[in-house]
């Protein structure tokens, strides 16, 4: 690992939280039943930029340590979510085009961590928040995320390191 490489994973990290931490006052729509967490679209990233591996994984790490308060998912959350991006980004990096890159976070995110989402909404079965956390991660990676993945791309382009 190089300079170049450590401050490109600390920016996207920045950045992850950054993006959740805007989403705080629209409640649980970074951590509920229903997600669509704008910053899981820098788990397209990994696609295109090794570095984003460790910079989502310890972004989204910071940021669950943040939501815990908001959530109330305590230390499940934190560690499982947080390792769940990080081989969701890894997997990721391994897909052959931006359209299989979408699969990895949007099944481990909505079969796994759906797990313990459910548990905390009695009222909502499995399956259900398993629609909700899949259809919302399906919405921020596969619409924002290559979003994400164009800018990056124009930014390399045109000479911007």
């Amino acid at each position: 690992m190089n300079t170049k490489y450590l401050s490109k994973a600390g920016m996207i990290a920045a950045l992850y939280v950054i993006l959740v931490v805007l989403e705080i006052p629209l409640g649980q729509l970074a951590f509920g039943p229903i997600q669509v967490r704008i910053a899981e679209a820098l788990v397209l990233l990994p696609l295109v930029e090794a570095a984003a591996i460790p910079g989502v994984f310890v972004g989204c790490l910071i940021a669950n340590l943040i939501l815990t308060f908001a959530s109330g998912f305590g230390l499940i959350d934190i560690i499982g979510g947080s390792l769940i991006t990080l081989v969701s980004a890894y997997l990721t990096s391994k897909m052959p085009n931006k359209f299989l890159a979408i699969l990895p976070p949007v099944i481990l995110n909505g079969l796994i961590v759906a797990i313990w989402v459910s548990s905390f909404f009695p009222e909502l079965n499995y399956w259900t928040v398993v629609a909700g956390i899949g259809i919302g991660e399906l919405i921020a990676v596969g619409i924002f995320g290559n979003i994400v993945l164009y800018a990056y791309d124009r930014i390399k382009r045109h000479g911007y390191k």
